[in-house]
């Protein structure tokens, strides 16, 4: 692509240099040829100490946001926000070309993008999605680096969306990526928010900067769907004009939409959907009084999308349910299930949606992730107490921590209370640990990798899949078939 049509739409200072753009990269290491280098600055590096290096393999332009004196030099006014556009200009702008839907909040996004390509699916589009689990084109699934990509990984994506036929696309929003501009440029058909609590402050430092991160996301909606029944949903709801806000609740009857006469069962909840001029009989395939918000905040995404209510409907109760989310790996002589919890919150909502229909005792595994927030762990372990007949602390992702470091941060908390519980570090004996303890009757929950098969132990990624172990243990203990267990391929 030539360097002035690469720019089109941008602003900048002086001449474009001539020439032929092959790529847009702030990654210096994948300078070639005809590459545009961005200089942006990170935590750790500032990509305009590597602009001249760029050069001399070849670039060619260097976009900077002060001038450097370097020949083929761009100066533009933020180098962030020009690498977005560089990037989908690049592409061809695709994003324009498909109807663009944003999901955000501390838990349920991975949940809702699921719910909603699934009733955009059975009402008869052709969907990507952009996520934590992975991303997938239509029926083809792509490997997930982050759960939002950098803007030349969108772009790219949204292109080979165009090309399969998509019409809409469904995209986890992150924290860290509105923070850092890798959504800059895009304008969305809906945004939807599912709750905050306390998470990524490592990274955002207060929970005032984490809200408004992810409050950012608003300025680029056409309309936005929000949970009532999460305090930071109310105030988000009265921030944004409320043309563009369609509410939703199971608590509160102001809301748009609310979730009528909940049914709490073991393998899902039973509610009514009620709007303005409808009733929606709902029976949604995955437990827990969370399950219900996710289900309707997808549902109410999907109605300013223009599915109607009786097709949301019968999409959310026909839904197979999410990988890694309130999975039931095996349900038989006791039941086994693995989720993605890793914060206190999110133990607290997956236990205690799980406990009423608990015959035997409730087993939970989790452990915390190394190089983290330090103040989430003693709320993990006090959720898991709350609720918890037993508890098997063990390993996350200890990342460049070490491990037996994290456990001795949260092991005190555990000895405040009597529940009684095990450690063990390495976590594949841990989950065996826990497997081995279970009785008629009980629930066991794997909290914090869900969907994820691997671990991170210091800089190594390992392969480590929850839904494997369970179903080599239970063929060794002769229970695969006697029960409903998932199958693994």
């Amino acid at each position: 692509m030539r360097l002035k049509e690469l720019f089109e739409g941008i602003s900048y200072q002086g001449q474009l240099p001539q020439g032929e753009a092959e790529l847009v990269t702030i990654d210096s290491r994948k300078v070639c040829p005809g590459a545009v280098f961005v200089c942006t600055r990170g935590g750790r590096f500032d990509g305009h100490d590597f602009a001249a290096g760029a050069l001399e393999n070849g670039a060619a332009a260097v976009v900077t946001d002060h001038p450097l004196g370097l020949e083929r030099e761009v100066v533009v006014p933020d180098t962030r926000r020009a690498y977005a556009l560089l990037c989908h200009n690049y592409f061809g702008n695709p994003a324009k070309k498909l109807k663009l839907v944003a999901v955000t909040g501390t838990n349920g996004k991975t949940t809702v993008t699921y719910l909603l390509k699934q009733i955009l699916e059975y009402a008869g589009f052709r969907c990507g999605l952009i996520g934590t689990i992975r991303s997938e084109v239509d029926q083809m699934e792509i490997p997930a680096k982050f759960t939002t990509p950098e803007a030349w990984d969108l772009a790219a994506l949204f292109a080979r969306m165009v090309s399969a036929g998509c019409s809409h696309v469904l995209l986890e929003a992150s924290s860290q990526a509105l923070d850092q501009l890798r959504l800059y440029g895009l304008q969305f058909e809906v945004g939807l928010f599912t709750n905050l609590t306390r998470d990524h402050l490592d990274y955002h430092g207060t929970m005032e900067n984490y809200y408004q991160a992810k409050r950012s996301l608003f300025d680029q909606t056409n309309a936005a769907v929000i949970n009532l029944d999460d305090a930071w949903g109310r105030r988000l709801a009265a921030e944004i004009p409320p043309q563009r806000v369609m509410t939703c609740s199971v608590e509160r009857d102001e809301a748009d939409l609310t979730g009528k006469n909940l049914e709490l069962r073991a393998d899902g909840v039973q509610f009514e959907m009620v709007g303005k001029d409808f009733i929606q009989r709902i029976r949604f395939p995955m437990p827990g009084g969370y399950s219900a918000h996710n289900a309707l905040v997808a549902a109410g995404g999907a109605l300013l999308l223009g599915i109607d209510p009786a097709t949301v409907a019968r999409a959310l109760t026909h839904s197979p349910g999410v990988r890694g989310r309130c999975e039931v790996l095996y349900s038989g002589k006791f039941t086994i299930i693995c989720d993605y919890a890793h914060t206190g919150d999110g133990i607290e909502k997956v236990l205690s949606g799980l406990r009423p229909f608990v015959k035997g005792r409730l087993l939970a595994l989790f452990g915390c992730a190394g190089q983290r927030d330090r103040a989430k762990r003693a709320p993990m372990a006090q959720a898991a107490m709350r609720y918890a007949d037993l508890i098997v602390l063990t390993s996350d992702n200890p990342r460049a921590e070490d491990p037996y470091e994290i456990l001795a941060d949260v092991e005190p908390e555990l000895k405040k209370g009597k529940i009684p519980y095990f450690v063990e570090v390495e976590r594949r004996r841990a989950i065996r640990l826990a497997l081995s303890l279970l009785q008629d009757q009980d629930v066991l929950v794997l909290c914090g990798k869900g969907h994820e098969d691997y671990q991170v132990i210091d800089g190594v990624t390992i392969y480590l899949d929850e839904h494997r172990i369970v179903a080599d243990w239970l063929r060794q203990q002769g229970l695969a078939g006697s029960g409903q267990e998932k199958e693994q391929e």
